[in-house]
């Protein structure tokens, strides 16, 4: 007896022809399926086979569950933020004709596209955190990326153009990087509130919809140097390139209508724009697209949409999950994550002040575990608008704090870095999310400056005091307060700070490097090479043969030890130097 086995979307099997060719070609069969989002009876359509609207009847009856509030709760993705934003009114429409209309004519008017495309504009930084950054692979990134979905092919052109038009003045690194796909389908969601694939015919579009596509394929490849058109297999890849660049965080915004809504994981995603109705299981699947984990900095999806889709959301949770679910699927509102807040940073004040020693590892790590709260919740608040101004740690408090933390951080890390910082069991650091205050060498000059021509010839404690205390709250400049010290000691009367700065750390690269390469009796172009490499790419590379080309030859009955040991030691030191300098001009990059 011959065995096969089919792997085959449930989705495929339930509402094409699948199911019943699978059951005229077997005489012997089971069907398995897992979804997400099973098809209920209160959900499912009027259309097609009537024995086969739902997935029991495709699949019979269910052999386990897993609800959205379980993978909450058992982290395997985030919960999701809604906002809800009203779309101003029309010419002078009636009090029904706002955000949730199903005029489309009137939803396309111009000014009202205009109006959300500012607004998306004003607020892309803030909802996608772009002023935050974080380790993807090996690359430092800022912020998030965002899928912009629409009702239709139509309204997906116009809104491209707006996000042209309106950014046509900017300088070209202010402008967010708008990429657009869409291809001939059903473009409103299907009758049980599924959504309609996209496939890849371009064929089939009408020659305004494929001319306009194939624009704006040709300003993806202006953009990134490709040359994709809309032709059958260049269309495939356009799909794929655009795929890898938003997981790769290196396009910011994808206007769709279906495409990307379903199926596709990109971690770097962390907010949907809706201007399209939505509901039932279509509903969970797209805002399902912004709760993938990645790190500590991502604690949550982002929904914006420009319609009401509020009893649409809530009926689709409770289908999902329960009656209870909102509470675990949905951010709570702000006023309690800002109590929360409140509460704990008046218990850091009255239990940890700052000048007050901690002694003892219990409250070491009472006050890591608070501290680490409270970098939590700060972390989810920037994203309300609420938050703004009302932060209740001064910023010189909020560096103070953020020294003694990572003070601790040194204490107790033992060889290990990771953006979350896991040094045992119950010690947790957020390192990640102490960067996203992270004081940069600009503002460490701006000090220096301003020290400078305060204290003449004199010197002024206090902002000496203010240039150390911000290099103790930065985790990447600690480990050159020497340097920005001995800096500020050289100081001229009059000369300009950034040439002395770039002088300065040019002079100690050079002196620092040189002695690394007589002390080991590196080869000193391939040294440099390697190092300059290093800095470019932002990494030290310490596989392959570059860095066995900086060394010298070595016999294995060397005193100082065999090729080995000679090989890791001068890794250690070259990184040593990469991570002193990284960052901090000629030619450390920055």
């Amino acid at each position: 007896m011959r065995e096969h086995k089919l792997s085959i979307k449930p989705s495929t099997v339930q509402f094409g022809d699948m199911h019943t060719a699978i059951t005229k070609a077997f005489k012997r069969y089971n069907l398995f399926g897992f979804t997400g989002t099973p098809i209920f009876s209160a959900k499912s359509g009027s259309g097609g086979n009537p024995q086969l609207k739902t997935t029991e009847q495709a699949f019979g009856e269910k052999l386990h569950t897993h609800t959205i509030v379980d993978a909450i709760t058992d982290k395997n993705v985030l919960p999701c933020r809604i906002d809800y934003v009203n779309t101003v009114k029309v010419g002078n429409p009636d009090d029904s004709q706002v955000s949730a209309i199903d005029t489309e004519s009137v939803l396309l008017d111009s000014r009202r596209i205009s109006d959300i495309v500012k607004y998306t504009l004003e607020h892309f930084d803030q909802k996608t955190k772009r002023a935050e950054h974080y380790t993807l692979g090996e690359r430092r990134v800022r912020g998030f990326n965002a899928l912009f979905t629409t009702a239709s092919i139509e309204a997906a052109r116009v809104y491209y153009n707006h996000f042209q038009i309106q950014q046509e003045g900017l300088p070209s690194d202010k402008r967010l990087k708008v990429g657009l796909i869409y291809s001939y389908g059903a473009n409103d969601a299907v009758e049980d509130g599924g959504l309609d694939e996209e496939g890849f015919d371009t064929g089939t579009l009408n020659m305004d919809a494929r001319s306009f596509l194939e624009d704006a394929i040709q300003d993806y490849n202006d953009m990134f140097g490709t040359s994709f058109d809309t032709s059958a297999d260049r269309f495939q890849n356009y799909y794929k390139d655009l795929s890898l660049k938003l997981k790769q965080r290196e396009i910011d915004l994808v206007i769709v209508v279906n495409m990307f809504l379903t199926g596709f994981d990109a971690t770097t995603m962390n907010t949907l724009f809706v201007d399209k109705n939505l509901r039932a299981h279509g509903l969970i699947q797209a805002y399902s697209r912004t709760n993938r984990i990645l790190n500590s900095v991502k604690t949550y999806g982002n929904i914006v949409s420009f319609r009401d889709l509020e009893d649409e959301t809530n009926d689709a949770i409770a289908l999902f999950g329960n009656k209870d679910a909102r509470g675990v699927v949905l951010l709570k509102p702000y006023g309690e994550y800002y109590n929360d807040y409140a509460e704990k940073v008046n218990e850091l004040l009255s239990a940890f002040p700052l000048g007050q020693k901690i002694i003892g590892e219990a409250e070491q790590k009472e006050f890591i575990q608070l501290f680490g709260a409270i970098l939590r919740l700060q972390n989810i608040l920037t994203s309300f608008d609420e938050f703004d101004g009302s932060a209740l740690l001064t910023d010189r408090q909020g560096q103070d704090y953020r020294s003694v933390y990572l003070d601790l951080y040194a204490e107790f890390r033992k060889d290990k870095d990771a953006d979350k910082e896991q040094i045992n069991d119950d010690v947790v650091f957020e390192i990640e999310l102490i960067k996203q205050v992270e004081i940069n060498v600009d503002y460490i000059l701006m000090l220096v400056q301003k020290y400078r021509d305060e204290c003449g010839d004199g010197d002024d404690k206090e902002i000496r005091a203010e240039i150390s205390r911000a290099v103790d709250a930065s985790p990447t400049l600690r480990n050159k307060k020497d340097l920005i010290e001995d800096f500020v000691d050289s100081l001229s009367v009059d000369g300009e700070i950034d040439q002395e700065w770039r002088a300065f750390i040019a002079a100690k690269r050079e002196a620092e490097l040189e002695s690394i390469i007589t002390d080991e009796n590196l080869r000193a172009d391939e040294t440099r090479v390697f190092l300059e490499t290093a800095f470019r790419d932002g990494q030290i590379r310490t596989s392959g043969t570059a860095i066995t080309k900086v060394l010298p030859p070595v016999s294995r009955f060397s005193a100082d030890g065999g090729h080995g040991e000679k090989k890791q030691r001068v890794i250690q030191k070259l990184g040593g130097f990469f991570e002193r300098f990284f960052g901090l001009g000629p030619d450390g990059s920055n």
